[in-house]
This record gives C-alpha cells, sequence and structure tokens, in this order.
C-alpha cells in the first residue's frame, strides 16, 4: 500500500448509520472497558452497535496485523480502534492519516469509509482533556514522561501543549527516546532516577502496569509527595504505580478520562453521531473497581 496521504481530521463522507459494527484490535485486550462503552451508548442513540475484540493473543493462529485489518474491512465493520502494539505498524497500512495521526506518529483509531482507510490519533486530545480536567493546577516546569511509543508521543504533544517546560522522555529504547523529543522539542534522558529527582510530575505512557504487564515504569524510592503522578493504563484502574503514588501522598491521575475522551472521539469518528461524555463516563464508572 502507498505512503499513507494526510487530511484534516475530518470524518470523509460521515454519516449516521442506524447499524454498525466496530473493534478493538490489540494484544491482552481482554479486560478492556471501552466496549461496553461504545456499546451502551450506541444503544442509548438508537443504534445497533456491535463491537468486537480482535486479540491475537486468543486466536489460534498468530495473524499479522495486516491480516486482520483486512479481515475487519472485508467483514463490513465501520472501523477499528488500535492498541498495544499496533498504533505505529498500522499506519502503514492506511491510505490517509490526519494531521493528529500524523503530529503524534502513531493511529488509535481507524475508519473504514469510501473504500479507503482513514487513521485518527484520539489519544492525543483523550489524554489533554484528562489531565485539563484532572490535575489543572498541576506544576508545569518539568516533567519526566516514561515510553515513547504509539501512546507516548500523543502524552508527549499533550504535555508540551499543557504548558510543560522541561519535558525529559526516557523509554527502554534511546533511539525511540531520542526521535520523540527531538519531534516535541524535549530531552530523552537514559537515567530515570535523576530525571525524576528533577521532575514536578511523572506520567507513565508504557503498557506497564496493565493485567498483562505488571510492574512498574520507575521504582518506588524515586518517587516523591511533592510528585503529580499519570497513568494511561486504566485495567486495572489502580496500577501499582498509582497505588504507589498514592500511598506517598502525591497527587494522581488514573487512566480512566483517557480511556474515556478517546472513546468519545472514536464513537463520532466511527458513528458521524456526537456521543454523551458523561454517558459514557458513567459507563466506565459501573465496572468493578479493582478490576
Amino acid at each position: 500500500m502507498p505512503s499513507a496521504q494526510v487530511f484534516d481530521g475530518t470524518p470523509p463522507s460521515a454519516v449516521a448509520p442506524r447499524q454498525l459494527r466496530v473493534g478493538l484490535v490489540g494484544r491482552g485486550i481482554q479486560l478492556s472497558r471501552t466496549p461496553r462503552m461504545h456499546v451502551e451508548e450506541g444503544a442509548a442513540l438508537g443504534l445497533a452497535y456491535r463491537y468486537d475484540l480482535i486479540d491475537p493473543d486468543t486466536m489460534a493462529e498468530d495473524l499479522p496485523l495486516a491480516s486482520l485489518i483486512a479481515q475487519a474491512e472485508a467483514d463490513g465493520f465501520a472501523g477499528l480502534n488500535v492498541t498495544f502494539p499496533f498504533k505505529r505498524d498500522v499506519m502503514g497500512l492506511l491510505d490517509e492519516v490526519s494531521d493528529a495521526a500524523r503530529k503524534v506518529g502513531a493511529v488509535n483509531t481507524v475508519v473504514f469509509r469510501d473504500g479507503k482507510r482513514f487513521g485518527h490519533n484520539s489519544d492525543y486530545w483523550g489524554f489533554a482533556e484528562s489531565l485539563r480536567r484532572g490535575l489543572p493546577d498541576a506544576k508545569r516546569d518539568a516533567v519526566l514522561l516514561l515510553g515513547a511509543g504509539g501512546a507516548g508521543g500523543a502524552v508527549a504533544h499533550a504535555l508540551k501543549d499543557f504548558g510543560v517546560q522541561d519535558l525529559m522522555i526516557y523509554d527502554r529504547d534511546p533511539v525511540a527516546a531520542e526521535a520523540l523529543a527531538l519531534d516535541v522539542g524535549a530531552t530523552a534522558v537514559t537515567c530515570r532516577t535523576t530525571a525524576a529527582a528533577k521532575a514536578d510530575g511523572l506520567v507513565n505512557a508504557t503498557p506497564m502496569g496493565m493485567a498483562k504487564l505488571p510492574g512498574m515504569a520507575v521504582e518506588p524510592p524515586h518517587i516523591a509527595p511533592r510528585h503529580w503522578v499519570a497513568d494511561i493504563v486504566y485495567f486495572p484502574r489502580e496500577t501499582e504505580f498509582l497505588a504507589t503514588a498514592r500511598a506517598k501522598g502525591c497527587q494522581v491521575l488514573d487512566g480512566s478520562g483517557m480511556a474515556v475522551f478517546q472513546a468519545v472521539r472514536a464513537f463520532e469518528l466511527f458513528s458521524g453521531i456526537s456521543p454523551d461524555p458523561d454517558r459514557m463516563r458513567a459507563t466506565f464508572e459501573s465496572f468493578d473497581p479493582n478490576t
């Protein structure tokens, strides 16, 4: 497939169908709250809304991403959400990408329309809105961002737009950290300890903390009460990272806001209908808080 063209992010030929089938592609996604948020919002708006999980880890054959995307398109899906570890790889399988997705360097929402595949990134807006509402007064002089992958790109741009003066980026892959730092005007760091000591805020944009990938991207001794701490992981909602920070008296922001607001934007892209964010948040909150 040729390189994707860039468009302004407006869904082309957007219509409001009464039946809609969409899905989520990723690994280890069986605990995702996204399907129910979409389905219940669809029902509230009078849509016959189906949301499937497409997880290679649960399949008899580990199919490549290209095959998963092609099969969904052939099966009549209106689109797909895309999560770890496919947010960057999917970009090479699309016809056009939005300005936001190009800026971030990752796609988390694919819309099938008019015989083409359009890529969007709703993670950027989702994290920015969550941060604006959840930690409006957070000190912004220096922040350590952990993770330079698909989600990390969205979070990095959101943090810079939030007014962070000195954004420090750490990733196990120093090349990825350096590339993202160059893109957003930040600093790539190789020592988390030194960066955490300087930072006002710590943000986890790695998959560490997910049910499938337990652990923390920062060791507990490097989290101080003065830090504000944010995590993009939302299942479980109270990650070890957040629990440790909370116990030390830190202000914390869990991944629920980003999850809800990115879903709000994705729903609109798939359906052409503006959903109710408060109703989708209520659906999210109705889950067992321990999962």
